[in-house]
């Protein structure tokens, strides 16, 4: 049985119908969390390159971060849906998850998470040093997130700090820490402050009548111009962190038509909301693509680094 948000089709559409329930667990019909757990990875490792060029370790992360993305926003889910298996039972858009709805038992459940988290353990593992140690220190944020929504009124700044740790880990397997990343990183907590914001405004009614805060609760109807301001925010740190990254003029030209595609992205979306559209998960799953034109950006200031530092050395 489909949730509102869920796509159309999805791999759960063609799965067996047995693993279909332990599939939407993991949120397989809403493969988004997918891209956005595992976009920052990308973009933190860009980022760690920018300066110092790719080695062949590049290519052997990239499978990596795509199937700990999987396995670890589907552990993530899956331990969400057992903390709230009875709020999600009385709100319109969770009623027909497969635990609320019945569809498999807590234990089974737990089960599955196991299986995740195993999966998870094995990328961990083939990880460089830096950034094992980096992951892990993300553990107790992800087991505590799905407690947020019932201690603060602001479980999206959590949300954005968790979510995007991905950039941490990223940089840390290709380069040691510097203040750059952690610019980044604030960038992409303002981001996802903004596009969770607006995801949560198709839950305020239901989070209400259960008890449950967000930020689409707490600023109410001035929530659509906090979002505007928490884009500005991300963009800021964004281009921050890749001129501290870069220091090189020519370099950033290169990455900016790019970086003002990812505005206009963000921009678009607040437009549609001050023009009265309500279609929530649209505009939250659109961020899709503007992540994607963000690793663009970064990647042109890092092939355009390398070819200034090639060809015209005396640029630098």
């Amino acid at each position: 049985m489909k949730t509102p948000d869920a796509i159309q089709t999805s791999i759960v559409d063609k799965a067996p119908k047995s693993w279909r329930p332990y599939l939407q667990l993991s949120r397989f019909d809403r493969p988004i969390g997918f891209w956005l757990l595992g976009l920052p990875c990308l973009m933190g490792q860009l980022l760690g390159r920018i300066g110092i060029g790719f080695s062949w370790l590049d290519l052997q992360l990239i499978p990596l971060w795509a199937i700990g993305a999987i396995a670890m926003r589907g552990a993530g889910c899956t331990i969400n849906d057992i903390a709230d298996k009875d709020f999600d039972a009385q709100v319109e858009r969770t009623k027909n998850r497969p635990l609320p709805s019945g569809q498999i038992t807590t234990k089974q459940a737990y089960i599955w998470l196991v299986i995740q988290l195993f999966i998870g353990l094995v990328v961990l593992l083939l990880l460089p040093r830096p950034a094992q140690i980096m992951a892990l220190l993300s553990v107790p944020m992800v087991i505590a997130y799905p407690f947020m929504k019932r201690i603060t009124w602001w479980p999206q700044a959590w949300l954005g700090m968790t979510f995007n740790w991905g950039i941490l880990v990223g940089f840390a397997a290709v380069a040691p820490l510097s203040p750059a990343v952690f610019l980044f990183w604030f960038g992409a907590i303002f981001w996802t402050l903004g596009y969770d914001t607006i995801y949560a405004m198709s839950d305020i009614q239901d989070d209400a009548l259960i008890g449950v805060k967000s930020t689409a609760r707490r600023l109410g109807d001035k929530a659509i111009y906090w979002c505007e301001r928490f884009y500005w925010a991300a963009c800021f740190f964004f281009a921050a962190a890749i001129f501290y990254q870069s220091k090189d003029w020519l370099a950033l030209m290169f990455g900016a038509p790019f970086f003002s595609i990812f505005q206009q992205d963000l921009n678009k979306q607040i437009l549609s909301l001050k023009n009265g559209d309500k279609d929530y998960t649209k505009l939250f799953r659109s961020n899709k693509m503007s992540g994607i034109w963000l690793i663009i950006t970064i990647l042109a200031a890092e092939i355009a680094d390398i070819a200034i530092k090639f060809y015209m050395p005396n640029l630098q």
